[in-house]
């Protein structure tokens, strides 16, 4: 692979390591663990894996390990950092013995039912360290939860005398992941499965994942872009810029990128829903913060959406959560999408009817059609953005018949999604995913199957980060998914109790009527480590270290 000056200079990075991972380790084990809520669901569910204690690396005198070859799955979205897991495990299994072999499945969790592979090598590896993307095996949305799946899966297994998979994914692939573990144990297979925690979104975490692997990267990448259009505001004084970014789930990049450029406005889903606001009272706000600021001749903001505001909105969430039952009905799939919108019109209640028809008929179809893998709503496709703006549009229209608004309203409109998937990692999240693939490999050698790798302490110095690994099945609950109840990983939602939440409500007042932006400007490599090596702000909010 040709590499520019720039990429040469990230290859010769070396990633900072926590001192328990610089050489052999030891397991020191925690107590038994329990799921989250719907204990004895999850137990008997999990019987094999549920109730695993908490562990923790230390450093240990140094011994020989087994041979092992191991198999890496890249699963969902792109996140950066993924190859500096990848690169942390190979580094890691080498070293406890060199002739350890890593096999990547291609296209993630689908290369493994089908077994297309490759063996990554030195070769290999050395083109992708401290990379972005996830171009080494590629990536993909299948999910791993038939049994036929799980068998054809063991096959390449045995074939390639594979003694664990690692699966690189958020909350659903990793709740594949412990469905596979569970499986395989429960068969007496000797095979582990890890799991290690990945997207930008940053709704997999809770009291032991401190952040997910891609979320530090991302949102500054965004929060520089949304630095520039300030910038670019500031200086034009004509535009209002609605900048919708991504988080489906929750609004955690939403709010870091508002806690690091501090916009005009930067709505919070799960406040929305918190407070039952219709979709009025949110044109509502935003209106007001405009007229507010053109009595004083400043006919230009920005205001920051997550992609998810949608589906947050009470009356629109009640109606998806009636669609997707009505969507998983026996014999939905067969129906046409012409006759699929009267279909559902027929099928849901009057007052989710109500909230339909009330709809632009633009996003009242992206809500009773298309469906992810996982059965979500593809919100990222509703542009929420335009659909905003132009309600406000109309509504300081109204509002200049009646003299309450005598400015100037134009728009401009952003996504920014894919240009923080695949960014150059930050020295954080490289240092963080090889610690992640370092601590996968040290599960494996140690026999662990159904744990997530661990990283904790995360603001301190990368040398004081705890290693170690938590029981999938403590994370998880059970929730009700296509009409049925299934054990998931619980997302982790923005705390509007907790620190940053909180931090940024303090101040978001004086945003509304005042120009206080700030420019983050590019992701640094290199140079201080107060301006290279910080986490994000919501880390270290959470932490007490701001």
């Amino acid at each position: 692979m040709k590499k520019n000056v720039l990429q040469q200079a990230r290859a010769a990075y070396l990633p900072k390591l926590p001192k328990s991972l610089q050489g052999t380790v030891k397991v020191k084990e925690g107590k038994p663990t329990q799921s989250v809520d719907n204990q004895e669901e999850i137990k008997e569910l999990f019987p094999n894996t549920y109730g695993m204690p908490l562990i923790e690396f230390e450093s240990s005198k140094p011994s020989k390990m087994a041979k092992m070859n191991v198999g890496v799955i890249l699963s969902g979205g792109q996140a950066p950092g993924g190859h500096n897991v990848i690169t942390g495990l190979f580094d890691t299994i080498k070293r406890l013995n060199p002739e350890n072999r890593l096999f990547g499945f291609i296209l993630g969790p689908s290369g493994f039912v089908d077994h297309d592979y490759i063996e990554i090598t030195e070769e290999l590896v050395e083109d992708y360290r401290n990379t972005g993307g996830f171009d080494m095996i590629g990536s993909g949305r299948t999910k791993l939860d038939k049994e036929e799946q799980f068998e054809k899966g063991y096959e390449i297994v045995r074939e390639l005398d594979i003694k664990a998979i690692v699966i690189i994914g958020g909350d659903d692939s990793n709740t594949n992941a412990c469905i596979l573990a569970e499986y395989y144990a429960a068969k007496n297979y000797g095979v582990q499965v890890i799991g290690c925690p990945k997207t930008i979104d940053g709704d997999l975490k809770n009291d032991q994942i401190e952040t997910s692997f891609g979320f530090d990267t991302a949102c500054k990448t965004y929060s520089e872009l949304i630095g520039n259009i300030e910038r670019d505001c500031n200086s034009a004084r004509k535009y209002w810029h609605f900048i919708k970014v991504m988080g489906r789930s929750a609004s955690h990049i939403a709010l870091e990128c508002a806690l690091q450029t501090q916009p005009n406005i930067c709505l919070i889903s799960e406040e929305v829903e918190a407070q039952d606001l219709t979709l009025d009272d949110v044109v509502t706000y935003i209106a007001n913060s405009v007229a507010r600021r053109a009595e004083k001749g400043e006919n230009f903001g920005t205001v920051i959406i997550p992609e998810g505001l949608i589906e947050f909105i009470p009356a629109i969430k009640n109606l998806i959560s009636e669609l997707n039952d009505v969507l998983a009905m026996p014999g939905a799939h067969l129906i046409s999408r012409i006759e699929q919108i009267d279909f559902v019109k027929q099928q849901i209640s009057d007052e989710n009817l109500a909230v339909f028809n009330s709809l632009p008929t633009s996003v009242a179809h992206q809500l009773a059609l298309d469906r992810d893998p996982h059965g979500n709503v593809q919100v990222s496709l509703i542009e929420t953005e335009k659909l905003l703006s132009s309600m406000v549009a109309t509504k300081l229209e109204r509002w200049r018949k009646t003299g309450m608004f005598n400015g100037q309203f134009a728009t401009q409109h952003h996504f920014f999604g894919y240009e923080g998937r695949c960014a150059a990692p930050s020295n954080f999240d490289a240092d963080y995913c090889y610690a992640l693939g370092t601590s996968a490999a040290q599960l494996i050698a140690n026999g662990k199957t159904g744990y997530m790798a661990i990283v904790k302490n995360t603001t301190a110095p990368a040398e004081e980060w705890i290693a170690g690994g938590v029981p999938i099945t403590m994370m998880m609950n059970m929730e009700r998914r296509n009409g049925k109840r299934k054990p998931v990983i619980r997302k982790a939602l923005v705390d509007l109790e907790g620190v940053p939440f909180k931090t940024f409500a303090e101040q978001r007042g004086e945003w509304s009527k005042n120009t206080c932006f700030i420019y983050p400007g590019p992701i640094q490599y290199w140079g201080p480590t107060e301006v290279c090596d910080q986490p994000t702000m919501t880390l270290a909010l959470e932490q007490g270290k701001l």
